[in-house]
């Protein structure tokens, strides 16, 4: 009886160190990824300037395109509108001498 009460109590004391063992490797696991975590923390903090500047210059680009594009609509559409009004112009013209050439007589 003795010989198993001591083997139940070597179990029961390895079971323990085996839980103690295993409960410090999951505190050293959740530690280490805190500090991972914190470290991708610092990382990204530290890219942030970095990841702005990124972003306001293709932001400056895309504003640039979008300019340039409305000033050639722009262009094209002044252009229609000079070429029309040139040849209204024109005709304004020669209606009003009409006008004005049937009111003399």
């Amino acid at each position: 009886m003795d010989d198993t009460l001591q083997r139940l109590l070597d179990a029961e004391t390895k079971a323990e160190r085996m839980a103690t063992e295993a409960e410090e490797e999951h505190e050293r696991t959740i530690a280490a990824a805190v500090d991972k975590a914190r470290e991708m923390e610092a990382e990204l903090t530290e890219r942030i300037p970095e990841l702005q500047k990124t972003w306001i210059s293709r932001a400056e680009q895309r504003a640039a395109k979008t300019i340039a594009e409305v000033e050639r609509r722009y262009d094209e559409r002044h252009e229609t509108l000079r070429d029309l009004a040139e040849k209204r112009e024109e005709e304004a013209l020669d209606a009003a001498f009409q006008v004005l050439l049937d009111a003399r007589l």
